[in-house]
């Protein structure tokens, strides 16, 4: 690599140094690190802007900022304390059960929609539920998340990367469907019983704040009831565009921020008062980190790590499945998955036509897609879904850690992709 290359690793691993001590604040530092990037040369305007590859992830930005308005109105119709006092009730005001109730929940819808939106979706019903529990809702949120990178990945559209991987290899949602559904189902099974002893701490029954609950009609807490049925079907559109993006031919991102601001024409709300709910440092902290991580693939970093891995295992296919699914996992956990899929993605296509394209070859996408899915559990910063949490948790008084998440991550992803390894060899070989 050349000097700049180095210089480039240096100042992205000092920034995720401080990102993970958290001695500086994490929006600073990003946008500190991009900035350094764009001084040194080793990103341009050009680049960090509009490069596709390398740069700021608009769709991503404004997918979240869509989303975020949607959320923003949302809350504003009672509907979000409706659905946490009839999960609590449904759960008999029991913590554990009512986060089996959330995760599984979390992990289906996250299967049909993107794992970012369906977070901002259920995030402000736990941080309800939790209150009206008395419980600490930060275990209950990392584990939301978590189930949500690991429901994403059973299809298609559940989890960014996957876009990628169908696009570049020509698997077709049933194809995902088929071979990620079953794997994912036993982790989500495995992750349940993990929560039960990672955080076991968190679940304090209280019978008299159950009672309490348990007489509380749901249907009170509506306030609009106008508001949520147009809430309702505008959200219903945005999500049925989604589904429908190779028909429609419009990116997620457009449908989201079309539907964002139309409910908020449509709510007669003040527009600053719902602006104020979207989370903003989160949004400026995703685009320093995509410029950091653009810089290290625009000087080729990424891609001589991964050619150099793919050159050491060419034509032994098993090693090269467990090289490329374990290494994902751990890329995955320090970068941003979606990118780390991008640089990866020719490189894999290539090595899968090396070993004749199709039957068992296919394997190695599988490895790419459960490696980045799975592995983007591992640290805060590992996918775009725990970056929204943290970013939610902390706007509501509740800091999430760096390594508060990552000493669950960690483990969960390792259980994960151990799991994936029998799977895969009695699935192809």
């Amino acid at each position: 690599m050349s000097t700049l290359a180095w210089i480039a690793v240096a100042v992205f691993a000092a920034a995720y140094v401080l990102i993970a001590t958290e001695k500086i604040n994490r929006v600073a530092v990003a946008l500190g690190g991009a900035s350094i990037m764009l001084a040194i040369g080793a990103t341009d305007a050009e680049h960090a802007f509009f490069s596709e590859e390398a740069g700021i992830d608009w769709n991503v930005i404004f997918l979240l900022l869509g989303m975020m308005l949607i959320v923003g109105v949302l809350k504003r119709t009672g509907l979000f304390e409706y659905l946490a006092i009839w999960s609590a009730k449904k759960a008999r005001g029991r913590p554990f059960p009512i986060m089996v109730i959330l995760v599984v929940v979390t992990a289906v819808v996250s299967a049909a929609l993107d794992n970012v939106t369906t977070v901002l979706l259920v995030a402000p019903v736990t941080l309800l539920v939790c209150e009206r529990l008395d419980v600490p809702p930060i275990p209950f949120l990392i584990a939301e998340v978590m189930a949500s990178n690991i429901g994403g990945a059973a299809t298609l559209v559940g989890d960014p990367p996957n876009i990628i991987i169908a696009s570049r290899s020509g698997l077709s949602f049933t194809d995902f469907l088929n071979v990620m559904g079953p794997l994912v189902l036993i982790v989500i099974v495995v992750f349940v019983g993990l929560c039960r002893i990672m955080f076991r701490k968190a679940f304090r029954y209280d019978a008299e704040r159950a009672a309490r609950i348990m007489a509380l009609r749901e249907a009170d807490a509506i306030r609009d009831r106008r508001l949520v049925v147009i809430s309702l079907v505008v959200l219903g559109a945005v999500l049925l565009a989604f589904s429908l993006h190779t028909v429609l031919h419009l990116e997620p991102s457009v449908v989201a921020i079309l539907g964002g601001l139309l409910l908020l024409a449509l709510s007669r709300l003040d527009a600053e008062d719902v602006a104020k709910e979207v989370e903003w440092p989160t949004l400026v902290f995703f685009a320093g980190l995509f410029i950091m991580v653009g810089a290290l693939v625009a000087t080729g970093v990424i891609d001589s790590i991964a050619r150099s891995a793919t050159e050491a295992v060419e034509g032994k296919l098993w090693p090269a499945t467990m090289l490329l699914l374990w290494a994902s996992a751990g890329l995955s956990a320090i970068v941003d998955n979606i990118p780390y899929v991008a640089t990866m993605s020719p490189i894999v296509s290539e090595l899968v036509n090396a070993e004749g394209g199709l039957g068992k070859a296919q394997v190695l996408w599988w490895a790419l897609a459960i490696g980045a899915d799975f592995g983007g559990n591992a640290t805060a910063v590992g996918a775009s879904a725990n970056v929204v949490v943290l970013g939610i948790a902390d706007r509501a008084g509740h800091k999430i850690t760096f390594w508060g998440f990552t000493k669950y991550g960690l483990i969960v992803t390792v259980i994960s992709v151990a799991i994936s390894v029998p799977y895969l060899w009695l699935r192809f070989f």
